[in-house]
């Protein structure tokens, strides 16, 4: 169970640039992103895509931007919304 006090930025990122993750969840647009209506699923549950950039929101979460290439295009992500996929090591 996460803590809703953590300060995330205190801790070094969970993931690190060129990670393939896969989102935990559909992931809809808020408002904030442009050329989609509100209420739009931007990333589906199960979409796979690699962080992009490593920022951080409120001087307290780290918010990683995921290229998901399918869909041609780049969503602000909390570590809670990802998992890593772990490739598994060629024979």
């Amino acid at each position: 169970m996460r803590d809703p006090d953590e300060i995330e930025i205190y801790k070094d990122p969970v993931f690190e640039y060129g990670v393939k993750v896969v989102s935990r969840k559909n992931v809809r647009n808020d408002g904030t992103f442009p050329g989609k209506e509100i209420g739009e699923v931007l990333v589906k549950k199960g979409d796979v895509g690699y962080v992009h950039s490593i920022g951080t929101f409120l001087q307290r979460y780290y918010i990683y931007g995921v290229d998901w290439i399918d869909r041609g295009y780049v969503v602000g992500m909390r570590v809670h919304e990802l998992d890593e996929v772990k490739e598994e090591a060629a024979q």
